[in-house]
């Protein structure tokens, strides 16, 4: 069942589970797009095919908001608002130790391995520049709840980032964490998404519900 957090004409929000793939790759497995396409064509009797337009992507093991767009121009002025960084996104982290300070602006340089497909930091400017703000929101039992707004969108960004400064993000294996979650997620999500609408100019904030599970409940 997908987790619609979002619909109008010409864009539709949804709550990724982990482990949902947002478009096809190399796994062959079923896209998160494909579910869209089919709910949209049931749902609105639709003949032949379904527009569904990629804006962004999550990581796999991540959960949270995904936006398409279901026009080509929504498409063409969501990924310029994405461009020019106009689109406001705000993660939830839980991390294994509690960072250095409450709030810190983190500013590196990544380089990925393709071959591993990992992001290491690199000394001086070797990469792509990488930047991020992160707040303590909570301390939970045995792990720490972070709010990250990334300021770019660097593959693994959150990830490397957080772990370069030794806050691995729970059930994080390729970046450190000692143990997985039973259910191969991490225990990343992208919990708010504030735009302008590209056709009803009018600021939209979506925010995304917690997956199931004990920690998520503590977060709340």
């Amino acid at each position: 069942m997908l987790d619609v957090l979002y619909e109008d004409n010409h864009l539709i929000a949804i709550n990724k589970k982990s482990g949902d793939i947002v478009q096809g790759d190399k796994t062959g497995d079923t896209p998160l797009s494909d579910f869209v396409k089919t709910y949209i064509k049931k749902k609105y009797n639709k003949p032949g095919e379904v527009f569904l337009g990629t804006i962004h992507r999550l990581d796999r093991p991540t959960s949270g908001i995904v936006l398409y767009a279901r026009t080509s121009k929504a498409l063409s002025r969501m990924n310029e608002q994405f461009r020019e960084k106009k689109v406001q996104k705000t993660y939830w982290a839980v991390v294994n130790n509690a960072p250095p300070n409450t709030s810190e602006t983190l500013d590196n340089y990544l380089q990925k391995n393709q071959k591993q497909n990992k992001s290491y930091v690199r000394k001086g400017e070797n990469g792509k520049h990488a930047i991020l703000d992160y707040k303590l929101l909570k301390k939970l039992d045995n792990f720490f709840l972070l709010e990250v707004k990334p300021k770019t969108g660097r593959h693994h960004q959150i990830r490397v980032q957080l772990a370069n400064i030794g806050c691995i993000i729970k059930g994080d294996l390729k970046y450190g964490a000692k143990r997985s979650n039973k259910d191969a997620s991490i225990h990343l999500l992208a919990q708010k998404l504030e735009f302008i609408h590209p056709v009803k100019k009018e600021p939209i904030t979506i925010v995304a519900t917690t997956p199931k599970g004990s920690v998520w409940e503590a977060c709340k």
